[in-house]
């Protein structure tokens, strides 16, 4: 197992150089630099000004080099300076990723507990009503757009019923609450984000749950154990599930991605402070260095969430482990 994470973790370096790359030049084909946009927003910015701050920012030399120096930095654990506030972007980044990571790692959670046991309901009742209203659910659960339902959970729940806040993730008064009084008002604020990230990976997850399970109750293994008078919560349970999980695992490690990257727009309806949130107002103003680092983190993060994937399939399936032995 130990060689194996080694193996991993060295294969990064050139995932991460490649997309690295492929970022830093598709950031620099897009239209607009962060020094004609503050000339708009400021007309008395003259040329020789514009020209000043893109030597400043080294926006004046090719992307070729533009890019050398910043993995030059990056070997240093130097992600640069952002270009709208002069503030470290490592300093910005990991003020804003806990809120970020703790919503994806919730939403993978209530994914987890409420998919799989949808899953294995279907599959046990097989064409039965519950298995025909779990399908429905896949099928919207597909095809609603995030914005849209989170568009619509703030307006029922925010607006209309007023039950839940619809905006930031703590109130303006958050620091005169006690204790307790604190972790309400945060988990009020986290009941829409959460449940809309984890909407459409719910839909998802339940159905994989089912294809899984269905045919693990087919198996040979499965009948010898009912023919071996066992209950039948000990076949599904004991037997049946540990094997169906398998795919299920992979499938949330490369779910990971996908969270992550919605957290761009549902931190931005929503208006959290998160990683999601400052990667978009850092497009929005062509902030390279901001979004170079947003990405970076993303990758490492994705990459580290499939490690974790891999490393739970190997311990929930004793094969892997036995061939890691070999």
């Amino acid at each position: 197992m130990v060689n194996y994470l080694l193996r991993r973790l060295l294969g990064f370096i050139p995932v991460l150089f490649g997309i690295t790359v492929i970022t830093f030049f598709v950031i620099h084909l897009s239209p607009g630099k962060p020094t004609r946009l503050q000339a708009e927003m400021s007309p008395r910015i003259t040329l020789e000004a514009r020209e000043k701050l893109d030597r400043l920012y080294g926006l004046d030399k090719p992307v070729h080099v533009q890019y050398w120096r910043w993995t030059n930095k990056l070997a240093r654990f130097d992600l640069g300076t952002s270009f709208t506030d002069d503030r470290p972007v490592s300093r910005k980044i990991f003020e804003r990723i806990p809120i970020t990571i703790t919503i994806n790692i919730l939403s993978l959670a209530l994914i987890f507990l409420i998919a799989v046991p949808i899953g294995i309901a279907s599959a046990v009742r097989e064409n039965s009503l519950f298995d025909k209203l779990s399908t429905v659910f896949v099928f919207v659960g597909f095809a609603i757009p995030t914005f849209w339902l989170a568009l619509l959970a703030m307006s029922l729940f925010g607006v209309y019923l007023g039950w839940l806040p619809v905006l930031g993730i703590k109130s303006l008064d958050f620091e005169q609450y006690t204790f307790f009084g604190k972790l309400l008002d945060l988990s009020r604020h986290l009941i829409l984000p959460v449940s809309i990230s984890a909407f459409g990976g719910l839909a998802g997850i339940s159905r994989y749950m089912r294809t899984s399970m269905l045919e693990v109750l087919h198996k040979d293994f499965i009948r010898t154990a009912r023919a071996k008078g066992l209950s039948e919560r000990s076949v599904i349970y004991k037997h049946a599930l540990r094997n169906a999980l398998l795919p299920i695992v992979t499938i949330i490690g490369l779910s990971i991605p996908g969270l992550i990257g919605g957290s761009v727009i549902f931190e931005s309806i929503f208006a959290i402070p998160g990683m999601g949130k400052l990667f978009f107002d850092s497009v929005m103003a062509r902030d390279y260095p901001v979004i170079m680092g947003i990405l970076f983190i993303g990758a490492i993060l994705t990459l580290l969430g499939n490690l974790i994937a891999d490393i739970t399939y190997a311990c929930a399936d004793p094969r892997i482990r036995l061939s890691e032995k070999r």
